[in-house]
């Protein structure tokens, strides 16, 4: 009886988790990660209470983080996580004094609160930082909604994911490699925007990509993965159509590395 009764609270919350999580909700929250990155201000973000905070996965606090110092954002592009009401916000800031380009992963609360933040942020001295470069390339890509009746589901989209970071240490792995593909690795980029650009080059051996964190957002095709590489925090972003992977974008946070890079 206890045990039916805990199952029974646990689905009840879970729904009203759901039924609270909406995409107007998650792009609101997601909007005032930006309002608040551009200020400086992150007492603009609707903190539910007790939120937890990490920078490149280190423990810390919104007031002494990335997001208390104000920055010119040249582009910025959120996906929304309905499912498990988490949004993931790509920042990059070419233009102000000290470059950036930032990764965030939130998780909201049943309440719409902002229950958890985790930041990557990357600059000068990180894998192969070039904000101007990233920029130049992110505002060619088309990360737009795809029709409803030709989008994946949620298994394949990290399916496709998954089969990406498994290729590190396992060459066996079957990649669904979408052509055209290209993947854009700090400021370098594997392609030009043509038909024939491959996300396929330069991939090390010998390298588990672990402790990973989704957020996937079907209507776009899109996940990011928030992971450990060897020790380094970094964040591998995802497009898939049709279950082939269209876009790569990584974060690598060298500058705060704890393990041995085969980068």
């Amino acid at each position: 009886m206890l045990l039916t009764l805990a199952l029974a609270a646990l689905c009840g919350s879970s729904s009203a988790l759901a039924a609270d999580c909406t995409r107007e909700t998650l792009q609101a929250g997601a909007d005032s990660l930006v309002a608040a990155q551009v200020v400086g201000n992150p007492s603009l973000l609707k903190a539910a209470d007790g939120l937890t905070y990490t920078e490149n996965f280190k423990a810390g606090t919104l007031k002494t983080g990335i997001l208390a110092t104000a920055l010119k954002i040249d582009h910025s592009r959120s996906s929304l996580d309905t499912t498990q009401c988490a949004t993931y916000t790509e920042l990059i800031s070419a233009s102000g004094t000290k470059p950036y380009v930032l990764g965030f992963q939130m998780h909201f609360s049943a309440s719409g609160g902002i229950a958890k933040v985790d930041a990557l942020t990357t600059a000068k001295g990180d894998w192969l930082f070039n904000a101007t470069g990233t920029l130049n390339w992110a505002k060619k890509e088309d990360w737009g909604e795809i029709a409803a009746g030709k989008r994946d589901s949620r298994a394949v989209i990290q399916a496709a994911a998954d089969a990406y970071c498994d290729i590190f240490a396992n060459k066996s792995v079957v990649v669904p490699w979408g052509k055209p593909c290209a993947r854009l690795e700090g400021g370098s980029y594997t392609g030009n925007g043509g038909p024939n650009d491959s996300c396929n080059v330069g991939i090390p051996s010998g390298v588990a990509l672990v402790d990973r964190r989704y957020v996937i957002d079907e209507t776009v095709g899109a996940v990011d993965v928030f992971l450990s590489f060897s020790g380094i925090p970094d964040s591998h972003e995802f497009r898939v159509e049709g279950g082939k992977l269209r876009f790569v974008h990584t974060l690598t946070v060298m500058t705060a590395r704890s393990g041995k890079s085969k980068v």
